[in-house]
């Protein structure tokens, strides 16, 4: 009768559980000698298995407290990453555009000098560059704007002040801001200015009229660069934007549609 229950296919728990008792109770009560080694036999073999479904159950729980920590980890790494990326995607547009100006990129006049160097360069008077300016507004601006002067000629290494002018014909008060980019792109770099109204607001009362200056130079080795060769003319030009919260100004150099 013990027989077939051990030639069976493995057992689940509460099976298992229930041979066991009757093993018990064939070792207790005197079984024949041939039961009663099976049954021993049985509980022989049955005490391991259950040690290793210990053991088993032991090492599963170890591996998934450890996938668990991995996961957390990685959670964290990426979550981290994704504030960084954040956080860079916010001072992309200043920080490229002080590079720009830094280093004259995209058509950007470099901002600030050097003061001794322009005390002490020297003009290049053989070579006379045009430089043109020109104006504009976005649709949603009032204002009028538009440069003094068409053009003016200049040297490498020589100072010049130019002009623009700027109306509010509104009944109610505007705030603008400007961005400007210098033609051909490559010309930037060497396009220096030393005063400017760019980057700043600028508030004009209602039907207010005001000049603004530009105050630049064209840097000496302008004329050392095999790439501006060719290059006659420049054209410089700004353009003003009303100024409104979480409005973002283009990147200098380039157009947005």
């Amino acid at each position: 009768m013990l027989l077939p229950l051990l030639l069976r296919p493995p057992l689940c728990l509460p099976q298992a559980s229930a041979v066991l008792t009757r093993c018990v109770r064939m070792l207790r009560c005197g079984a024949p000698r041939g039961l009663h080694s099976q049954a021993k036999n049985f509980l022989w073999q049955w005490r391991p298995q259950r040690h290793q479904a210990r053991g088993r159950s032991r090492k599963t729980q170890s591996q998934e407290e450890e996938w668990r920590n991995r996961n957390k980890t990685a959670l964290t790494y990426i979550a981290a990453a994704g504030v960084g990326m954040i956080g860079l995607a916010y001072a992309a547009v200043p920080l490229y555009r002080l590079y720009c100006q830094a280093t004259g990129l995209g058509g950007t006049a470099v901002a600030g000098h050097d003061t001794e160097q322009v005390a002490t360069m020297t003009p290049v008077k053989e070579r006379v560059i045009k430089v043109t300016f020109n104006a504009d507004t976005h649709a949603s601006m009032q204002w009028n704007f538009r440069p003094q002067q068409t053009e003016i000629f200049v040297v490498p290494g020589e100072t010049a002040l130019a002009f623009y002018r700027a109306k509010n014909p509104t009944d109610k008060p505007i705030i603008g801001i400007s961005t400007y980019n210098v033609v051909p792109f490559d010309a930037g770099q060497y396009f220096n200015k030393i005063q400017c109204f760019c980057f700043e607001e600028q508030r004009l009362n209602p039907h207010e009229e005001v000049d603004m200056p530009v105050f630049f130079y064209i840097d000496p080795e302008f004329d050392n660069d095999p790439r501006m060769a060719r290059v006659d003319t420049i054209t410089l030009s700004y353009t003003f934007f009303e100024a409104k919260e979480g409005q973002k100004l283009p990147l200098p150099g380039y157009s947005y549609s």
